[in-house]
């Protein structure tokens, strides 16, 4: 099976939009492309699966076990041409000293020659130190080829690529010249959701053009096929098949939300839940649901037509307030409470958390957290009978201004910021709304113990 691992020196390289133009040129081509994504990152997936016209997964050493990564690889790359794996940050950057969850690390356990994205502006004889002590840092990653990113012109790539060809051994792949078609928009330290983008699939295919007459595709694909240490059993295997419980849960799929886990929906469907998409923007009132389920996303950016939509709000508190079970990551939190305030703007969101959304400049919380299950919880959350802690992550600029203090919470914080710096999970009824992101693997799986306890509710009502 080909694969590679499009990494870089530092984030910002601008790999992710050149790994969009790379899977969309290769798609155009009739090579069929599995894409995953380094990391818990939601937006870049979303850009990634447009270019291929399948879903990208995430791979993630934090809320996953290396045996998990790998049987995911397995199972989603059956029936395809090429495995492409972009990173996230730095090749080396990572949590931990020894760099066991950066992404060298994920390339070592999955055996992926690197090609690296350098940020050329401004480098012409010191590209060669940098890269030699990339190789040599880690003799065990298989840096294979690197992208020249923003070349100031023909004379600059000329001499880059005299003093590689001089100084190393690695193959030039391209050098993409500096071109401002070739930017996405970028929001809190990351690229605009494709699902907000009117002009996504525009963007995608310019930016496959570009790459396809800048880029070597043809030494790409011969680096990926390069024998691997690592045996992916590509073969067809035992899938869980699906339980039919008569579920069906409503699933916030609009501009304003979409970060979701692809097989945390297949989680649960798996489960025996029927996904109904609405729109928070355009439908007045909700689908005949059993639950709710609200994930990430940017509301502020969208919240005087949250605000408009009068009588879908209405209806989401009324069926809450009745007991309707549901579940809220982040942004669908924001939408639950009575009001959002950004940029001296305020907007009436859903009014059923009794508290106020407060936009800052700088992140209340960001990067991985680390959860204790409380005995509150509404349905168990952790899989292990020893312990009760999860692996998660958040990413919010915003707070929750309680106005009562005597709620219960699903979560203690052991690491991160949560709610209010000790707690996430609120509980309120039926509902959890947590600014953690979860997801659905060995040690958490919330998706198959929610849809049991929606079951319950149902059989209960």
């Amino acid at each position: 099976m080909s694969r590679v691992l499009i990494s870089a020196a530092h984030k910002s390289s601008g790999k992710t939009t050149l790994s969009i133009g790379i899977c969309a040129a290769l798609n155009k081509r009739g090579h069929s492309v599995q894409t995953f994504k380094k990391g818990p990152d939601y937006i870049d997936p979303m850009w990634l699966s447009m270019a291929t016209d399948r879903a990208c997964y995430n791979l993630d050493f934090h809320t996953m076990t290396k045996n998990e990564i790998s049987d995911l690889v397995n199972k989603k790359s059956i029936n395809t041409d090429l495995i492409l794996v972009e990173g996230n940050k730095g090749l080396y950057d990572g949590l931990d000293l020894d760099g066991t969850n950066s992404n060298a690390a994920l390339a070592k356990h999955l055996d992926l020659p690197v090609v690296l994205v350098l940020d050329a502006r401004g480098m012409t004889r010191g590209i060669a130190p940098l890269i030699l002590g990339y190789q040599s840092f880690d003799s065990e990653v298989n840096i294979a080829g690197v992208i020249l990113n923003q070349v100031g012109g023909s004379r600059h790539e000329s001499k880059l690529r005299n003093i590689l060809e001089h100084y190393t051994n690695v193959k030039v792949i391209g050098a993409m010249h500096r071109n401002p078609e070739l930017s996405i928009d970028e929001r809190h330290l990351g690229l605009v959701p494709s699902n907000e983008s009117k002009t996504a699939l525009k963007q995608i295919e310019t930016i496959a053009k570009q790459v396809a007459s800048q880029i070597d595709l043809d030494k790409l694909t011969s680096i990926a096929d390069l024998d691997s240490k690592f045996s992916l059993e590509l073969k067809p295997i035992s899938l869980l098949t699906p339980q039919v419980k008569n579920i069906r849960i409503g699933i916030a799929k609009d501009s304003a939300f979409g970060f979701y886990y692809p097989d945390d929906l297949e989680a649960l469907e798996t489960a025996g839940a029927e996904l109904i998409p609405f729109s928070t923007l355009k439908d007045s009132s909700l689908p005949e649901i059993d639950a709710l389920f609200i994930g990430g996303g940017f509301p502020e950016t969208h919240m005087q037509e949250l605000e408009a939509n009068t009588s879908l709000r209405q209806q989401i508190k009324t069926a809450l307030e009745n007991g309707l079970p549901c579940y809220t990551e982040c942004g669908g939190l924001m939408y639950l409470a009575k009001e959002l305030n950004w940029k001296n703007k305020t907007a009436k969101m859903v009014g059923f958390i009794p508290g106020t959304i407060q936009m800052h400049q700088r992140p209340q919380g960001r990067g991985y957290v680390k959860l204790e299950e409380t005995n509150n919880a509404l349905w168990k959350i952790s899989s292990s009978k020893e312990t009760k802690i999860i692996n998660a992550h958040e990413f919010h600029y915003s707070s929750l201004s309680l106005e009562r203090n005597d709620l219960p919470y699903a979560f203690r914080v052991l690491r991160g910021a949560g709610i209010d710096g000790e707690n996430d999970g609120l509980i309120i009824n039926n509902t959890l709304a947590s600014y953690s992101h979860l997801r659905s693997t060995g040690g958490c799986d919330w998706a198959h113990n929610f849809v049991d306890f929606i079951e319950q509710k149902k059989k209960s009502t």
